[in-house]
């Protein structure tokens, strides 16, 4: 473990502070305002629910994903596919459709949805890979006047809130080595949509938000396995910088052009599937296969692999990324809740989750006995087997966090409450349904209400009024 010089040490004492500028309310992409995963809405979320508590609503989805929700204004937004895929066999390509799927948050009403059918041929329907997560992983953003969704080979399409299309661009129809399919996130930065097409292109682009044309693109072949979403890195004065994670490395991209600035040696993983988040231009990393913990200071020209790594360490995740709260690192999977010093890296403790029933447990046993029968693959050619995909638990669901509580869903359902403290105090294993369905989406947060979806349904979990 490398332990900081205290360079980082007076930025954690106003961290609080300036994710409290973040605007209250709206979920605008995956994990929040730049993708930290914090909530500080002024109303707490429930912390405790099941079926028959707490659910405000649930509505029936056109088909599955493992995309998040986002919240804009009065409006839910998700993605699904369906028409090809699912258990046993798996129909007929060409009938492969994505949706866009619109929901009033205050009824559950479906207030409308859009049917895409797939630019073909899409990736197969074989293990290991896209039956873990589908043909809908890829999160919607928003400016709050317009929603920008990623449909991998079919594209990037805009649509108004009121469901009109306005543009619709291709970034590539390729296809990652393994055939496992994409499932980074477009973000927004000014007036620029960016995607990184990684399998269907090996390429990051910028497009106009208003008119879908590109206005850069920045091709590299560390993207083809790359499945995590960028983030937005605050340097000095007003300049920015995009962030993102890829194999074996953590690159800072010229948000001018998307050409690189600089890059970090991060871990030995061939792929790199979760996501960094950035505050206050400390970028924080956790990622699974040997691609260890990291802490690194933003910005610099080439290789800052020595001058910028504030700590290290080999404790990861799985595929969720980690949350910085209150001066404390989460990282979450396998079961397994870790908390470090986030100015040092240092473990504060790790607890194991809890559930709350017999049947639960036994299905987080099972998937914690297939999670260490994995054993990470070898080689830089980006062509071993990337770990889990198709098995063990399929935990690929994020922590995210609101009022001094941490917040994470497993794939079988469980949404565990442990409390941002030094020890570890796990509050609650919550449910919303009894019924059999696969959760691999990371929660979204607004004004007091928590919106889960699962292969089946979009659930808002609200206190009562």
């Amino acid at each position: 473990m490398k332990k900081t010089t205290g360079r980082i040490a007076a930025t954690l004492l106003v961290v609080a502070a300036l994710q409290h500028q973040a605007d209250a309310g709206d979920w605008l992409r995956f994990r929040g305002p730049n993708g930290i995963g914090i909530s500080h809405d002024e109303t707490p979320p429930p912390v405790e629910w099941s079926p028959t508590e707490n659910v405000k609503w649930k509505v029936a989805l056109p088909g599955a994903g493992v995309s998040s929700p986002i919240v804009v204004g009065d409006r839910v937004f998700v993605t699904c596919f369906s028409g090809y895929g699912g258990d046993g066999d798996p129909g007929n390509m060409d009938d492969l459709v994505r949706h866009l799927v619109c929901v009033d948050r205050n009824t559950g009403d479906i207030a409308w949805q859009k049917a895409v059918p797939a630019v073909l041929p899409e990736d197969p329907w074989r293990q290991p890979g896209i039956p873990a997560h589908g043909y809908a992983s890829h999160t919607p953003v928003s400016d709050g006047q317009h929603v920008y969704v990623f449909f991998g080979k079919t594209g990037v399409i805009a649509y108004d809130l009121e469901g009109n299309q306005l543009w619709q661009k291709s970034v590539g129809t390729g296809s990652d080595v393994q055939r496992w399919g994409s499932s980074s996130s477009p973000i927004l930065m000014d007036d620029l949509v960016v995607v990184v097409a990684g399998p269907e292109s090996r390429t990051i682009y910028g497009l106009n938000a208003e008119t879908g044309e590109e206005v850069w693109s920045s091709e590299a072949e560390g993207f083809g396995n790359t499945w995590g979403t960028p983030a937005i890195a605050d340097l000095d004065g007003d300049e920015k910088e995009i962030v993102i994670g890829t194999p074996y490395e953590i690159w800072g991209l010229n948000p001018a052009n998307g050409k690189l600035r600089w890059y970090c040696e991060a871990g030995e993983s061939e792929q790199f599937s979760s996501s960094v988040v950035t505050i206050d231009g400390i970028v924080y990393s956790s990622e699974g296969r040997g691609g260890g913990m990291f802490a690194l200071k933003a910005g610099g020209r080439g290789d800052v692999t020595e001058e910028s790594v504030l700590w290290s360490g080999t404790s990861t995740g799985r595929f969720g990324s980690p949350v910085v709260y209150d001066g404390r690192m989460y990282v979450i999977g396998n079961n397994i809740a870790n908390c470090f010093d986030a100015s040092t890296g240092e473990r504060i403790y790790q607890g194991r989750l809890q559930a709350s029933d017999s049947a639960a447990a036994a299905n987080e046993e099972r998937a914690q006995e297939s999670d260490e029968q994995q054993r990470p693959g070898g080689g830089r050619t980006g062509g071993g087997r990337r770990g889990g995909r198709g098995r063990g638990g399929q935990d690929y669901s994020s922590p995210v966090s609101a009022n001094g509580m941490i917040y994470y869903v497993a794939g079988n359902g469980v949404t565990y409450v442990i409390r941002a403290t030094d020890s570890f105090d796990q509050v609650a294993a919550n449910r919303v349904t009894d019924g059999s369905e696969s959760f691999g989406a990371t929660p979204a947060i607004s004004d007091g209400a928590i919106y889960l979806r699962s292969d089946k349904h979009l659930y808002c979990v609200a206190g009562s009024d």
